[in-house]
């Protein structure tokens, strides 16, 4: 009597198999993102281990890139090659 009434055809089967799939789908990728989110405690690690390029290299790249002109690399070459190490210099006025 009720032989097609209480279950679900062959498409039913197909939408209740995919939305299981991507039901599981979306809860893996949320678990991933928030995993990668979450800081790490304990890493100490540097990122690629690569020291920070000095103030004459930042200084060559911007004259390289023509950020600045000639005489004004050489003024602040000069300043950061004279500079002592006792912290920053304030101007007199």
């Amino acid at each position: 009597m009720f032989w097609y009434d209480h279950d679900p055809s062959g498409w039913g089967w197909f939408a209740m198999s995919a939305g299981m799939v991507l039901f599981w789908a979306l809860i893996i990728t949320f678990g991933v993102l928030l995993f990668r989110a979450l800081p790490r405690t304990g890493d100490t690690t540097t990122t690629a281990g690569t020291p920070p390029p000095r103030p004459e290299e930042l200084l060559a790249e911007r004259f390289a890139r023509g950020e600045i002109d000639e005489d004004e690399f050489h003024r602040r070459l000069t300043v950061l090659r004279g500079r002592s190490g006792d912290g920053p210099r304030l101007s007199e006025g």
